[in-house]
């Protein structure tokens, strides 16, 4: 099947290399000519395993191509995916210029029935939108369908190759038989493709995406009752998620959540519960926990040394929002190394792939990026664990103490033992859990 994929970020990315491995010639077009030239190289402009492999081994055999030629892809294909940015407007709504700039020009580009897909995660109502400006650019048939992702930064070629289920809004039943034989390589293994309405199939992705932030939310305000109540919230999660009806994921508490996804997809879905007249007071809280949450290294650095940080030194672990990705927006690391410096304390950071993102997007040279995370550690007063990166699960305690200037750990995963860094004298914090020293 002739396929193009408008958008290479990170949707676009793995749905065409995805889709060119099952044998089908997928275009991959972008305005951005820089990245398409790298692109055309084999280099990938952004972190996630596995996908490298997978461009290189598809480019190399043909079936993967990328170009800047929007209007030449859409020629070449039967079907063509949006898989463009719908970064936050400023009241949280989702902006939609970049999908309706690739609808017009899909529209002006077309020269025969086409399906054109919403792979980008776009409010309800979207794709009666993306319809509309097609429309008013040609004459020719064009069935809109909706596809949201489901895709975790991290495990990004996995969902895709290997999916949980595969969501297909759509009005036609036979595009929607299309879409499903373009899909069953997928789902060998008897998961589902679920075909629906266009409109339930919008609501599916911000409704999933916010019950998973929903539940992060929930068991933070329960940690934080089991921090002044002394209760354990590492045991509490494994009593409520052993319950069938509840089970074990996201019930994990932390120092909050962030990324491309939930923190803008809830925002979106507050938005349009507002403007649809729904009472929005869940999702609402959901993000003030969140924001809450984001704060808690900061509260233990001020209850520690006070609000004046001048002269401190501290260790930063971790500055990606989840392992696994160089993925730095709304990335809790964000709100502490700002605080850090705003109070006049020095930050040295370690990542293990997200030190170029901070320092090119974020920091600059505002603060230090240590060689490793033990480097980081030279006359740090305090370490603060943002990231539950494989190699800090389990580091050299006794090596972290001989090198640490101070002795308070904050460790938002709650990863570490606390029975060890009782016994090594650390000041240890973590979420939910006893505190130490």
């Amino acid at each position: 099947m002739k396929i193009a994929v408008v958008g290479t970020g990170y949707v676009g990315l793995v749905v065409g290399a995805g889709l060119a491995h099952t044998g089908n010639d997928v275009i991959c077009a972008d305005i951005d000519e820089h990245k398409i030239d790298r692109l055309k190289r084999g280099e990938i402009p952004i972190y996630e395993p596995g996908l490298e492999e997978l461009v290189e081994e598809n480019l190399a055999a043909g079936r993967l191509v990328f170009t800047t030629d929007v209007a030449d892809a859409v020629r070449r294909s039967r079907i063509i995916f949006i898989a463009v940015g719908t970064p936050p407007g400023e009241d949280g709504s989702a902006d939609l210029q970049y999908v309706l700039k690739v609808a017009r020009e899909i529209g002006r580009s077309m020269d025969g029935e086409r399906i054109v897909i919403t792979k980008s995660t776009v409010p309800v109502g979207t794709a009666r939108k993306v319809r509309e400006a097609i429309e008013a650019e040609t004459d020719h048939p064009v069935h809109v369908c909706s596809n949201p992702e489901f895709l975790k930064e991290g495990a990004a070629v996995d969902d895709f190759m290997k999916p949980d289920r595969v969501v297909l809004g759509v009005e036609n039943g036979a595009v929607g038989e299309e879409l499903r034989n373009l899909y069953e390589p997928f789902v060998r293994t008897g998961n589902q493709i679920l075909l629906m309405d266009i409109a339930s199939a919008e609501i599916t992705k911000y409704a999933a995406n916010a019950m998973l932030a929903t539940r992060i939310s929930f068991m933070n305000m329960i940690a934080g009752l089991c921090e002044v109540t002394g209760a354990d919230a590492a045991q509490v999660r494994i009593g409520v998620g052993s319950d069938s009806r509840i089970g074990s994921s996201f019930l994990f508490p932390g120092i909050g959540y962030g990324g491309s996804c939930f923190p803008k997809d809830v925002q979106a879905l507050v938005r349009t519960l507002r403007e649809e007249g729904v009472d929005a007071g869940i999702l609402e809280a959901v993000e003030g926990v969140n924001e809450r949450q984001k704060r808690f290294p900061l509260t233990v650095l001020e209850k520690a040394f006070g609000s004046d940080l001048s002269g401190r030194r501290v260790a930063v672990w971790g500055l990606s929002f989840k392992p696994n990705t160089d993925d730095m927006r709304e990335a809790p690391s964000l709100v502490t190394v700002e605080g850090v410096l705003e109070r006049g304390g020095e930050v040295v950071a370690h990542d293990p792939v997200a030190m170029d993102e901070a320092r090119t997007h974020h920091f600059g040279d505002r603060i230090q990026y240590a060689d490793s995370n033990y480097d980081a550690l030279e006359g740090a007063d305090a370490l603060i664990l943002h990231t539950e990166w494989h190699p800090y699960r389990r580091p050299d305690f006794e090596r972290m103490r001989r090198t640490m200037k101070g002795n308070l750990v904050v460790d938002g995963r709650n990863i570490f033992p606390i029975r060890k860094m009782q016994e090594l004298g650390f000041r240890y914090h973590s979420i939910g859990r006893p505190s130490v020293g």
